[in-house]
């Protein structure tokens, strides 16, 4: 990944239109609908500066190249881990907050550096080993500080933080290793912000069917079916994205966009429900906090990953 062979990738360019495309006829329905049939969108257009604003900063990062694809979305694993912290209580604990960094920070070193043996880049056994030693770490804390009270709780805390966020989420930033990378990575994340998209507006307009009450009372089924729907025929659609992939594969990505993207969204909101909060943040307007916007990716990108390397391997 070289802002060279992005110029040169027909999947690149491809994706680069299709997204510009897709924004720039956001905006030009949002501009339609509130001059001339008069809506009030005030709510709306916060949401899609944001959109906006995180789009050109993903494709930026993309086009430069591995180290800062890599570095974006590790970076964003951060600070979605100190709002997962600030919401919990977790961050008033800096011996555990400094050790889910240090392995976020470790997350970084292993996607970066090449493996010793077969010198492939990134470091793939030791990163599908890291959480072991990462809880390890955190099992040692309490011992050191000689304490006892209230340290359960904040081990588990911190063991969710980590694998939940910071090496789930390390999955998507681990892609950019591969040799199909901007297949991978584009389709991942244009596919579950689609599925997204689909769910939240299905299920505003047209939804009757609650599908976890007490979970998320926005869920519906009418959206959950919509975007499923949309998710299985997403991977044909975009076959250009993975040619080698076969007709089981592309049947297995889009049960993992369509299924796994909203058991994400439904995870995060167990965690919202029992805080008792709407959201984990406020740094991104119209959409709440970084890790509600990216909660689908954190579930569906170990299960891209993985199922990418088993078939057909990463190098």
């Amino acid at each position: 990944m070289t802002p060279s062979a992005a110029l040169q990738s027909d999947v690149f360019c491809l994706y680069l239109f299709i997204i510009i495309g897709t924004v720039c006829g956001a905006g030009i329905l949002l501009a339609i609908l509130a001059l001339a049939l008069k809506q009030n969108l005030k709510s709306l257009w916060p949401h899609y500066r944001s959109w906006l604003i995180m789009v050109v900063l993903g494709l930026a990062c993309v086009f430069v190249g591995r180290w800062a694809t890599i570095l974006f979305f590790v970076v964003v694993a951060a600070q979605a881990f100190k709002e997962f912290a600030k919401a919990t209580g977790l961050y008033r604990d800096w011996w555990y907050i400094c050790a889910v960094y240090a392995g976020i920070i470790a997350v970084v070193v292993v996607c970066l550096v090449r493996d010793p043996v077969t010198g492939n880049p990134g470091w793939y056994d030791f990163f599908t080993g890291l959480p072991a030693y990462v809880v390890a770490a955190l099992l040692i804390i309490p011992i050191l500080r000689n304490r006892t009270e209230g340290q359960l709780q904040s081990i588990a805390l911190s063991i969710v933080g980590f694998v939940y966020i910071g090496w789930m989420f390390g999955h998507l930033a681990f892609l950019a290793n591969s040799r199909n990378a901007y297949g991978y990575l584009f389709y991942l994340v244009f596919a579950v912000e689609v599925n997204d998209a689909v769910d939240y507006y299905v299920g505003k307009f047209f939804g009757r069917h609650q599908l976890c009450s007490k979970v998320n009372p926005a869920k519906t089924w009418e959206g959950a079916l919509a975007a499923l729907a949309v998710s299985m025929a997403m991977p044909w659609i975009l076959m250009f994205s993975f040619p080698h992939f076969g007709a089981l594969q592309l049947l297995m990505v889009g049960g993992i966009v369509g299924v796994g993207g909203q058991l994400g969204d439904l995870s995060l909101s167990v965690i919202k429900q029992d805080l008792g909060v709407k959201d984990m943040g406020a740094l991104i307007p119209g959409h709440g906090g970084v890790l509600d916007r990216v909660t689908s990716l954190i579930y569906t990108a170990p299960l891209f990953l993985h199922t990418a390397r088993y078939f057909y391997g990463l190098y």
